[in-house]
């Protein structure tokens, strides 16, 4: 006697390799929904890292040329004037507290190091008017820049020479930047924890002469006229 079974529906029958087609098919609908399923959840999490988690990622960038003066004689004091760029990358904000910068004559092997200490436009006029904006922390909103004329400081008395720019030739220099990062989201920023940018480079100082920081400056130049960056490479 032959065995079949009847359809549900209208009493035809069904045999089992039918049977077995709609069961396979059925199986197969259920994986393609939990990989789609699983797709959209990367997705999701992805969209939320990069638009609201994602710890600020500032990049500092100089440009080919900068500037300097030796204005006072007895002092120590120089000002180096750079016009930096920050950029964040991430999604939240950043705020760069403080910038170092290190300046050293590969002849002699000193190094003097300077602050952030004003923005603006340096002149002896505007400085003996005390024209210039204190530099304060710099808050960066996600996804955002800015550009500013930072002008550095001798930092303090013991730094010696008292020039360390004045023979001809290149100069190398490193720019520290100091972060600060709100709403912390816990182990998630100390495993993922950003370092605070550096950036090294060099301009070159192709002429001195001192009577030019009577009310200017003098300008230091990159041997290649490009700008220089901390972000990585892409």
């Amino acid at each position: 006697m032959a065995m079949f079974r009847r359809g549900p529906a209208g009493g035809v029958p069904a045999d089992a390799n039918t049977v077995a087609i709609a069961a396979a098919g059925g199986g197969d609908g259920n994986r393609v929904t939990a990989v789609v399923s699983a797709v959209a959840l990367v997705f999701s999490a992805y969209s939320l890292w990069e638009t609201s988690l994602k710890q600020a990622d500032i990049a500092v960038f100089v440009p080919p040329v900068i500037q300097f003066a030796q204005p006072y004689q007895n002092s120590n004091f120089e000002m180096i004037s750079i016009p930096v760029t920050l950029s964040n990358d991430g999604a939240r904000t950043g705020t760069v507290l403080s910038m170092e910068l290190a300046v050293g004559d590969p002849r002699t092997g000193a190094t003097k190091l300077f602050y952030a200490a004003d923005l603006g436009t340096w002149s002896m006029e505007r400085a003996r008017s005390r024209a210039f904006t204190p530099f304060a922390p710099i808050s960066l909103a996600g996804r955002s820049s800015r550009t500013e004329n930072v002008l550095f400081y001798t930092r303090g008395d013991d730094q010696k020479p008292n020039e360390i720019i004045r023979e001809v030739g290149p100069y190398r220099m490193s720019l520290r930047l100091e972060i600060a990062e709100g709403d912390d989201v816990g182990v998630l920023d100390r495993l993922l924890g950003a370092k605070a940018p550096e950036l090294v480079f060099e301009r070159e100082l192709k002429f001195y002469d001192a009577r030019a920081f009577q009310n200017g400056t003098i300008a230091l130049y990159a041997r290649d006229w490009r700008s220089a960056s901390s972000a990585a490479p892409r």
